[in-house]
């Protein structure tokens, strides 16, 4: 059975001021924008370094389509890199095989993801994930880490990854979650009360960290999410819970 939440229209990131998805967008845009020079420290800070082993986890999820010479693969909202490294760890080596992907929207965010790929086999693309300059079916794998959550529009979004993909390929949606019982009360309290403050102290943007929290509640939980993603057209739709539920990864199939 379905709960009244599940029954809820979706839609996508709000931040505060927002009227519509246009300017939802472009606040998150600005917000990145702004908090790039100190985010991959704030990153490691405020999950006391459990990120890495969530994107080193979800890499070698995909590690059989990943170690393919000519998959080709795509990194959403990349943001300065990351989970793109984490990909290419299993990918084989050879002047061969085709490079990773790396797309976001965020310029100043790209822009030290693009000093990390430097000498390596990935192409850093400035684009926004709702309209992707990337040919129908044309993907074997698409992943997005702690990037779709801040989409104007899941469905939207979800409908993109749908048709950039290729018959058989997987999308792989690694993002925070609200856990519940006990382990939910303590994420909150972190999430909303001692987050902000830390983060906004270290990044100088305390309205950025304060964002985080809200964006995280407004997040579809895994049944309403599996939900959009068959309703999306993909198959084979599941979660996998991280670290007591606090985050987790979203996997499907284009049929």
């Amino acid at each position: 059975m379905i709960s009244g939440r599940e029954h809820e229209v979706t839609t996508g990131a709000r931040p505060v001021g927002a009227r519509d998805e246009a300017t939802a967008a472009s606040a998150v845009q600005q917000m990145f924008d702004t908090i790039a020079p100190r985010y991959d420290v704030l990153n490691h800070v405020l999950s006391a370094g459990v990120d890495r082993w969530w994107w080193c986890r979800t890499a070698r999820a995909f590690r059989p389509i990943l170690q393919r010479t000519q998959s080709a693969v795509l990194d959403l909202c990349c943001g300065t890199g990351d989970m793109s490294l984490a990909l290419l760890k299993h990918r084989p080596a050879g002047s061969d095989v085709a490079p990773i992907l790396a797309v976001d929207f965020s310029h100043n965010m790209l822009m030290r993801g693009a000093a990390k790929f430097a000498s390596r086999n990935i192409i850093p693309i400035e684009a926004d994930a709702l309209h992707l300059p990337i040919a129908p079916g044309s993907l074997d794998l698409v992943t997005s880490a702690f990037g779709f959550r801040n989409l104007a529009n899941y469905e939207e979004g979800l409908a993109e990854l749908f048709r950039v993909l290729r018959p058989g390929g997987q999308i792989g949606i690694l993002d925070c979650n609200q856990p519940d019982g006990l382990v939910g009360v303590l994420y909150s309290l972190y999430f909303k009360q001692v987050l902000p403050k830390l983060g906004g102290l270290i990044s100088g943007d305390s309205s950025a960290y304060s964002y985080l929290p809200a964006s995280v509640e407004r997040f579809p939980r895994p049944p309403r999410m599996l939900q959009l993603i068959r309703e999306a057209g993909f198959t084979d739709a599941s979660w996998t819970s991280y670290t007591f539920g606090v985050a987790g990864l979203y996997r499907a199939t284009k049929p």
